[in-house]
């Protein structure tokens, strides 16, 4: 977008603000057909719009309820970011939905897997009719419809030492919702390359686990020890019931969009948190540097 063609549309903004933006603790509103309008008149994209509206103090009437916990800066954060999510199936499909609704300018949604039946029963992007659809492309695709302004990028590839670091090229952090744990390992090293940090979650019954992986960070090894490291674990015998990768997911999302919006003052760098839903619990361990 050049010079002329942001002012313009800056202008065309400030006379868009909806009526019910009233309070004066609140920014003046941009109501969602409005948005697509200007979209069309100006020939840009709508992540374009909502970028210009943001610097401009108003906001996309479709984060009104985040607000109160982000701010306009904060929004505008979660705009202009790339995140990478490295599966796209239990955790990945929530994980991709929540960031799209929470206005994450640009996913990048890496998985070389096709849905089948037995996804069913917990992952947001199968359906009836995705069912040997590739799970990266129609969780990609879930996201844009339910938010135009997000950019998402779908790779059909599994997450190799060889690609990892290309594909993931430009993000700001990556999530691991993983099934394997080489492939965690593979994305662990890829996120120090990057110098990015890593949220990872894994899940197993009702139980998971959320951590997050800096820069230099022993990490996972904290976990699982220096390898080799076995390709499955405790899910296999356990199952995944459909609560337990929403509950995983969401303390995944909490953590990255922390990150971006600059709290990561709590975020569970260098701790283990343990969730366990059938018993009631929530246990935080301590992990080495």
């Amino acid at each position: 977008m050049n010079s002329q063609t942001r002012a313009a549309l800056g202008l065309a903004l400030h006379t868009s603000t909806s009526a019910d933006s009233t309070d004066r603790q609140q920014p003046p509103g941009l109501l969602l057909a409005r948005s697509i309008a200007l979209a069309e008149q100006f020939a840009v994209s709508r992540r374009q719009v909502e970028l210009v509206a943001l610097e401009e103090g108003i906001l996309p009437e479709r984060y009104r309820r985040s607000y109160g916990t982000i701010g306009l800066e904060g929004q505008l954060a979660l705009a202009r970011a790339t995140v990478g999510v490295v599966g796209a199936g239990g955790l990945g499909g929530w994980i991709v939905d929540a960031l799209a609704r929470m206005g994450v300018g640009r996913l990048i949604i890496i998985d070389g897997d096709r849905f089948e039946e037995n996804n069913l029963n917990r992952q947001a992007g199968c359906t009836e009719a995705t069912i040997g659809h590739n799970k990266a492309q129609v969780v990609a695709e879930r996201a844009v419809l339910v938010n135009a302004a997000v950019e998402a990028t779908a790779h059909v590839a599994w997450l190799t030492a060889e690609n990892a670091v290309t594909l993931l090229a430009g993000s700001a952090i990556v999530v691991d919702a993983l099934d394997t744990l080489p492939a965690r390992m593979v994305l662990q090293q890829a996120a120090q390359a990057l110098g990015i940090p890593m949220v990872h979650g894994a899940i197993a019954g009702y139980t998971g686990q959320v951590t997050v992986v800096y820069p230099g960070d022993a990490g996972l090894v904290s976990i699982y020890g220096p390898g080799p490291w076995r390709e499955r674990g405790a899910e296999i015998t356990q199952g995944n019931p459909a609560a337990t990768p929403m509950m995983v997911a969401a303390w995944q999302v909490s953590q990255v969009i922390k990150y971006l919006t600059g709290k990561e003052r709590g975020l569970l760098r260098n701790r283990l948190l343990l969730l366990d839903s059938q018993a009631g619990d929530v246990t935080i361990l301590e992990l080495g540097a």
